[in-house]
């Protein structure tokens, strides 16, 4: 018989995507901060997708793509080391596509770190395919860069949480904010519109169903102290009619949001919610997508 338990994570090593645009150089030295907060290792990998390129272009043009993407490494480690002399840096110039090369450095321990968009974006606000991507197909946590890189740090860390059953990812977000020294906010959105037609609309019936959910969101902070003694955890219950659109102001406010990705519907492919889909094109700061189980370990019992 086994069980899932949640277990304190061990933050691993930072993988980051190198391709030269100005959002993935913002990407990198986010990718760093976070890699020397850890104590860890910063992998710098650059997708070249020769094996991809090899089907339709000749030896010269493949010899000319492994080059550039090695100058970039290259210039991009010493970019890093300048700034951050006592990280521990290597790098990757891999054959794969982006997505699957990330997603094969990273292994099943370290966190990828890509920009808000690649070299093909047609917007500020839109996330590329490569981010998109790894978000919803990796099984290690993401983090896709946005918002000003100068500004100032608020000190805090907002997990977008709904009840009971998001433990396992939130201890991640814990972690986060015990390695920035910062406090954990856990936020869930009450929206009224979801219970609609799903249950007796009486004010009675709503106010219970309001206070049952600051309960649950209480109690939910009680357990990651639990884990985190010296963590300051405060639990915080929104009303609105949009629970995207809340979450997008509180991520003006905070350094890091952190939400769990959604468990697949049996048969479907990867995918993202909807709420982490509008967080990853429109956040004022850094989204870190944990997917199902990651912080959990299975059990015989």
């Amino acid at each position: 018989m086994t069980s899932e338990i949640p277990a304190r994570p061990e933050l691993g090593n930072v993988v980051v995507g190198v391709d030269g645009s100005p959002s993935g150089r913002t990407a990198v030295l986010w990718a760093a901060a976070e890699a020397d907060r850890r104590g860890r290792t910063l992998q710098l990998v650059h997708a070249a997708d020769t094996d991809r390129r090899a089907l339709f272009a000749d030896a010269e043009t493949i010899q000319a793509v492994r080059e550039a993407g090695r100058d970039l490494l290259i210039e991009t480690a010493s970019t890093v080391q300048e700034r951050f002399p006592d990280l521990a840096v290597t790098k990757e110039l891999s054959r794969q596509e982006p997505v699957a090369g990330l997603r094969a450095t990273a292994v099943n321990r370290g966190t990828i770190v890509v920009g808000s968009r690649g070299l093909g974006g047609f917007s500020a606000l839109m996330l590329g395919s490569v981010g998109l991507g790894v978000a919803a197909r990796s099984d290690v946590p993401v983090i896709v860069v946005r918002g000003d890189g100068d500004r100032p740090a608020s000190g805090s860390v907002t997990a977008a949480v709904h009840g009971a059953s998001d433990l396992g990812w939130l201890l991640v977000a814990a972690a986060e904010a015990e390695a920035r020294k910062a406090a954990l906010r856990l936020v869930s959105v009450w929206n009224l519109l979801t219970h609609v037609g799903s249950v007796a609309t009486m004010l009675d019936d709503l106010d219970e169903i309001a206070r049952q959910r600051v309960q649950e969101v209480k109690a939910l902070a009680d357990l990651v102290r639990d884990f985190y003694p010296e963590l300051v955890v405060s639990p915080h219950v929104e009303t609105g009619t949009s629970t995207p659109g809340i979450l997008v102001e509180a991520s003006a406010h905070t350094d890091l949001l952190v939400m769990g990705r959604e468990h697949r519907v049996l048969g479907a492919g990867p995918s993202l919610g909807r709420v982490a889909h509008v967080l990853l094109h429109h956040a004022h700061c850094a989204v870190e997508i944990v997917p199902p189980a990651f912080a959990t370990r299975i059990e015989e019992t």
